[in-house]
């Protein structure tokens, strides 16, 4: 224990900001990690814990505990994880038909189209 007056104060300043820092870095792990455990059991609320999560790091950063590109490097890695998974439920569905497609894709022609159509003829 330091004898000098501002040392004592240092000390305990140190103390109370450690304790402080190392809630927020739990906190943010735990958001972090129901976030991994929704994504995994596929959850339906799992884009609610995402935000929740981003908004967990976006504090931890404005405080100062991590740092910005650790943030953003964090962030993108849980859009990522959200990302494989909606591929995944992509490729799992099943594919529509050429038939299918063409129906979709078929629009009905307009009046100016067709008009044009029959002076170009004239």
């Amino acid at each position: 224990m330091p004898n000098i007056k501002s040392a004592v104060k240092r000390v305990k300043v140190s103390e109370k900001k450690t304790l402080q820092n190392s809630m927020i870095k739990s906190a943010t792990k735990t958001a972090i990690k129901k976030y991994e455990e929704a994504n995994a059991n596929k959850d339906p609320n799992t884009v609610e814990l995402l935000n929740a999560a981003k908004k967990q790091i976006d504090h931890a950063c404005s405080k100062g505990v991590i740092k910005k590109n650790t943030a953003s490097r964090k962030k993108s890695r849980l859009d990522k994880k959200l990302a494989v998974e909606k591929t995944a439920a992509k490729k799992a569905a099943p594919k529509a038909t050429k038939t299918e497609k063409a129906e979709k894709t078929e629009k009905p022609k307009t009046a100016k189209k067709e008009s044009a159509k029959k002076a170009d003829k004239e």
